[in-house]
């Protein structure tokens, strides 16, 4: 089973899990990363594994050559003394090592397959892990901002308060009630002589205001009109004739 497919199933699962508990998709989506951070992690492992198998497997070949130089250099020795017999020995001894050492460097290609297939896959789960947090924060906005819409929706088509908005009308009819039987009281009656004095200062006040109001009127457009008047060149400031 690939690793991504193992992935999958993992996945797939607690999708179904969450989905059946109708939890929030934040959470689903947090759980999606963490199950992918965790993946990481042990494709890691595994590639740490197999370099050191690796590693293990290039000193055992360092070690089977030089015993083979070993060897070899001992049927030199044992041929200038004019022991073809020990020479023999000692490479059918080299010949042993050779054999070893070509039964281990056919492993040599299956850890080298591994270590491709390895960082493919973590190359592969880096690139998904950094998509899968860029949803996960859009998601997450979104989740907020529709919960928070939900609740104010809930809120304004509540009952209550339609009710409150009926008593705010029963209200506003009791108080235009009130004011109607005060205009009414008022009619055909003769102003008194505070209340004639009342108007007569109220009226000052406005004619004062205005007055104060044409007069910054006319101060400002003065002010601009000289602000956007072009300069002429004075003919004695410049010394042209």
């Amino acid at each position: 089973m690939g690793i991504f497919t193992r992935l999958t199933d993992i996945v797939n699962s607690n999708i179904n899990h969450i989905l059946d508990k109708a939890e929030d998709p934040a959470k689903l989506i947090r759980l999606m990363v963490q199950e992918m951070e965790d993946t990481l992690v042990e494709v890691r492992s595994s590639t740490a594994r197999v370099i050191a198998d690796r590693k293990e497997l290039d000193r055992n070949l360092l070690r089977l050559q030089n015993a083979q130089d070993e060897w070899y250099t001992k049927a030199e020795l044992a041929l200038n003394k004019d022991r073809e017999d020990l020479a023999n020995a000692a490479l059918i001894e080299r010949a042993k090592l050779a054999e070893m050492a070509a039964s281990l460097e056919e492993d040599r290609q299956p850890l080298a397959d591994a270590m491709k297939k390895y960082e493919s896959d973590i190359s592969s789960l880096e690139a998904k892990i950094k998509e899968a947090k860029q949803k996960q924060r859009s998601l997450i906005e979104r989740q907020k901002t529709a919960t928070s819409q939900l609740k104010v929706r809930q809120k304004l088509y509540d009952n209550r308060i339609e009710d409150v908005m009926v008593r705010f009308t029963q209200m506003e009819k009791r108080v235009d009630d009130t004011e109607s039987r005060v205009e009414a009281a008022d009619m055909g009656r003769e102003k008194n002589l505070f209340e004639e004095f009342a108007d007569l200062e109220s009226q000052q006040q406005v004619s004062d205001d205005l007055a104060l109001l044409k007069a910054k009127l006319a101060k400002s457009k003065a002010t601009s009109s000289k602000t956007t008047e072009p300069k002429t060149t004075d003919s004695k400031a410049t010394g042209k004739k």
